[in-house]
């Protein structure tokens, strides 16, 4: 009887070996990193979407990279299971190097005897629910926070999920990592109670009181750390390097945009039911490609050896913005032909994406002449440098409520920007550059005559 007992424990055994082969019996690929195009040869794993043992289908999401040209998500081109990943978080991948192993799915049939069944079918739940637990999907809950943020946690060893986050919709702030390193509970409240007054005893004689002492501090020295320059910090190395060679013609103005802050104010009440930020830039945007449109070359580009120049048809106006991967300049496409509120609506859309770090290639490429808004940070005037194969680029001053005479010579309250210009002197005369700017300088201080030359 016993060896009749061991005779199926062997067997069932046997079974049950046979039926793991089976079920893993899927061939596993490495999944490799495509060239994106753009001449990109290496990219940052900036977000994981996946985790070991996740189950993936075909064009899912697997990982989010940053080229130092745009942020591109990573889609499965297979049906199967995650077996190993190859990078962390911000680590460095080269094209056609592997991100991650996937297991493909496979059809298989199985059969088993029926006092069998209640044992694999209990067995296969342990190891389903075991595997839900061990193995958390992420595309199921997905934190919210922004690369920066993650990068953090992760030099700190810290699950996000264990965060509680302060931001819109739950979004984990760096202020909240900051507060979990340090143990302390998250605000649960925007008022803060005022510090319990201090008695101070009043000297007996009349002499000075004396000065408080102050305990003494110790600060940690912190240690020196050494990173790899990539991404949109190594594009601007680039780009700044091949710009530094060329010769630059500065040229600076001050504008009256008093009449402007009018309009601006109209048509904000005109918008405000649609929700969009409407700022000056889309004013400034389509004077600028207004006036281009009376000085071609400045809307130009020029080769490597400076041999060639081509005029361009598309006026592509690229806005710098500062990011947290760093400077950025994104363009709005064909603003010869957009109408001010389509170039609002444009600038809404880059503003958005280029914050949560997702802009594509096509929004950084292709741009014609730049403009960069360092008011919105606070200075006046600055030097701006022209991005290559470009031939100019503008620099916007703070708006400033300053004294101004009027033509009477009576002075009032003037709205007054500064601009400053930087143009490729190889291929760009001082004088093109001052001309094109009284132009542009006009339709901002008249801007009712905006609408006349209007297309």
């Amino acid at each position: 009887m016993a060896s009749l007992q061991t005779a199926r424990r062997l067997s069932r055994d046997i079974l049950c070996r046979t039926r793991v082969f089976v079920v893993c019996c899927g061939k596993t690929y490495p999944f490799k990193l495509a060239d994106i195009g753009e001449g990109i040869k290496e990219v940052n794993v900036k977000e994981w979407y996946v985790s070991v043992g996740d189950h993936v289908k075909q064009f899912d999401s697997i990982c989010q990279v940053q080229s130092d040209k745009a942020s591109v998500t990573i889609t499965s081109r297979y049906d199967g299971i995650i077996r190993k990943i190859y990078y962390e978080l911000d680590d460095v991948a080269q094209v056609g190097d592997p991100l991650v192993d996937i297991e493909t799915d496979t059809e298989t049939e199985e059969t088993s005897s029926p006092d069998e069944s209640d044992d694999s079918s209990s067995s296969s739940s342990s190891s389903s629910s075991e595997d839900e637990h061990s193995q958390p999907k992420v595309l199921q809950q997905k934190v919210l926070a922004t690369p920066a943020v993650r990068k953090i946690a992760m030099e700190n060893s810290i699950k996000l999920s264990d965060v509680t986050g302060t931001g819109k919709d739950g979004r984990v702030l760096k202020e909240d990592i900051m507060r979990y390193i340090q143990g302390e509970a998250p605000p649960v409240s925007p008022h803060v109670a005022p510090p319990s007054p201090v008695s101070v005893p009043t000297p007996a004689a009349p002499r000075a009181a004396p000065l408080p002492v102050v305990p003494a501090v110790s600060i940690p020295i912190g240690k020196d750390k050494t990173e790899r320059i990539k991404g949109v910090q190594k594009a601007m190395v680039k780009s700044m390097t091949e710009a530094n060679s060329v010769p630059l013609f500065g040229y600076c103005d001050e504008i009256d945009v008093t009449k402007l802050v009018m309009l601006r104010e109209s048509a904000k009440a005109l918008t405000a039911a649609t929700g969009m930020k409407f700022s000056y830039m889309p004013f400034i945007i389509k004077a600028t490609s207004m006036a281009l449109h009376q000085f071609p070359i400045l809307n130009a580009s020029v080769d490597k050896e400076c041999e060639n120049i081509t005029y361009l048809a598309s006026h592509n106006i690229g806005i710098a913005m500062d990011t947290i991967e760093g400077l950025i300049v994104p363009n709005v496409k064909n603003v010869q032909s957009l109408s001010v509120y389509e170039i609002a609506a444009e600038l809404n859309r880059l503003h958005i994406v280029g914050l949560e770090g997702k802009l594509s290639t096509a929004d950084m490429t292709g741009g014609t002449f730049s403009l960069s808004n360092i008011g919105a940070i606070g200075g006046t005037y600055a030097k701006p440098v022209v991005l290559p194969p470009q031939v100019a680029i503008g620099a916007l001053g703070k708006f400033q409520v300053l004294p101004r005479y009027d033509e009477e010579g009576n002075v009032k309250k003037t709205h007054i920007m500064n601009v400053s210009w930087s143009a490729d002197h190889r291929v760009i005369e001082g004088a093109t550059m001052a001309r094109f700017s009284n132009v542009w300088k006009a339709y901002l201080e008249n801007p009712a005559t905006m609408t006349i030359y209007l297309r």
